[in-house]
């Protein structure tokens, strides 16, 4: 036996290799809301639910009482008085979980042969994950670089009578753009197609946008017509502890192609409404305990801090020279490139700067380019994920976004060049090294992204990661 003091003295001694979950540093991944007895009120929340196996409702009902308060809270929120749904363990199950309910609907109403989703260059990696879990096809529309967002036309061009489901983002992740929900729903639904809202980050945010002094939101919820599921994450902008998501659905019938029941084995009854059997209640009663506490005043007040903090950040990288906004964003996300309007001297590569500006204490997140189905180039960039703390950083993150810029002002990346004469990295090398010295050159990995087949990049990180996370006497 070892003793409690020990364990979490080693505990603690691993958290010290992690990035900074609280105080505004790391501008992805995390969601901090600067409310310490939020947090607290969370933690007291998982450990009473520690125990509880929320497999079966019907022995521990506290899971279907918290869930239906949720769904309850959620349909207001997204304007679904008749949605129901459950809560999940994060936006890859909520996201799978849509697909699955929509292809077995598809299948139900006679489809035959493998069904499609149509989505956007823009959507999320869940979607592509669910269709190779699934075995759907995809129908990848490319986006326009300059809007960041695919016209409506082209999804409308893709609907068939082998489309299981279209998918639009309230925003999407890579530049926080919203994409043309209504005109999308609309004429998926004329098809008798449903449509799926990933609002995994927008859907805890943008009800309160508008009244929080932010900029008008096209309409994207479930008073859109056509709109049949919506999946928005509670461990993103609903500030509950990771994973939680929410997702629901407008019409029944779809709510009930989720499930997963059997019978036929000689044990319990199984019926499953998401992928896992048992479950944690941890991450629910937080969730749970984090909704109720905050409701509609507490998220508007939150959200009125992330949006003055966005509008500050926009400005600040506007008036960085070289560096340009992308898209048409809306709400809190942005995504920063190279302005390539001016000369190349000034240009600053966003990928370099995110290295600099985390040497001035601040973590970006760097997204490679990428070249579309219709050879059009979407640029590389920096991604900032927006926070209610971000709003007292402000000055500091200004400056070191300034600061990082002016150090690789006028520098390049290597290019595909580069690689051919230095040959193929050896993923398990990387992986040692970065173990040993606890750094990884992320702007060298992004750019061997873009140097090399898609499938090949793939296949090297996945070797990376394998190694990276192998124990270590391997």
């Amino acid at each position: 036996m070892t003793g409690a003091d020990e364990v979490l003295g080693r505990l603690r001694a691993y958290r010290e290799h992690d990035a900074p979950t609280h105080g505004g540093r790391v501008l992805s991944y995390v969601y901090d809301h600067g409310r310490p007895e939020v947090d607290e009120l969370a933690a007291q929340a998982m450990r009473m639910l520690q125990p509880v196996n929320g497999l079966d409702p019907t022995t521990f009902p506290s899971v279907a009482l918290m869930e239906a308060d949720l769904v309850t809270f959620g349909r207001r929120m997204l304007r679904g008085p008749g949605a129901t749904g459950s809560v999940t363990s994060g936006g890859t199950e909520s996201c799978l979980l849509a697909v699955k309910a929509a292809r077995d609907l598809w299948r139900a109403g006679g489809g035959q042969g493998r069904p499609r989703i149509v989505m956007s260059t823009s959507a999320h990696a869940a979607f592509h994950k669910a269709a190779d879990y699934l075995g759907l096809g995809t129908t990848v529309l490319p986006v326009d670089p300059a809007s960041g967002r695919a016209p409506a036309s082209g999804y409308v061009e893709a609907l068939g009578d082998d489309v299981a489901l279209v998918v639009v983002s309230a925003p999407s992740y890579p530049h926080g753009v919203l994409d043309p929900v209504a005109e999308v729903a609309g004429a998926a639904a004329d098809r008798g197609i449903p449509s799926h809202v990933d609002a995994c980050v927008g859907g805890w945010v943008l009800p309160w946008w508008p009244v929080a002094g932010g900029c008008p939101v096209p309409p994207w919820d479930f008073s859109v017509r056509g709109v049949s599921s919506i999946s928005a994450d509670l461990h993103k902008y609903g500030y509950a502890p990771k994973g939680a998501s929410l997702l629901l659905f407008a019409d029944a019938e779809l709510d009930r192609a989720r499930y997963f029941a059997l019978t036929d084995w000689l044990g319990y009854p199984v019926v499953n409404p998401t992928v896992l059997g048992t479950r944690s209640a941890t991450s629910l009663a937080a969730a749970w305990a984090v909704v109720q506490s905050l409701g509609d005043e507490g998220y508007a007040a939150l959200t009125g801090r992330v949006v003055r903090a966005t509008s500050a950040v926009v400005a600040a990288v506007e008036g960085v020279d070289g560096l340009r906004v992308v898209g048409d964003r809306v709400g809190p996300l942005v995504a920063v490139a190279t302005d390539a309007t001016v000369p190349a001297e000034r240009r600053v590569d966003p990928l370099l700067w995110t290295a600099a500006v985390a040497e001035r204490g601040f973590v970006l997140q760097g997204q490679p380019s990428v070249v579309q189905s219709d050879g059009s180039v979407v640029p590389h960039t920096a991604h900032l994920t927006i926070t209610p703390v971000t709003e007292g950083l402000v000055e500091q993150l200004a400056a070191a976004l300034e600061g990082g810029a002016a150090a690789v002002r006028g520098a390049v990346l290597p290019g595909p060049e580069a690689l051919s004469e230095n040959g193929m990295p050896d993923p398990v090398a990387l992986a040692d090294a970065a173990r040993s010295g606890g750094d990884l050159d992320l702007t060298s990995v992004l750019s061997l992204i873009e140097a090399l087949p898609r499938d090949q990049s793939a296949r090297l990180l996945t070797a990376f990661l394998q190694r990276f996370t192998a124990p270590r006497d391997v």
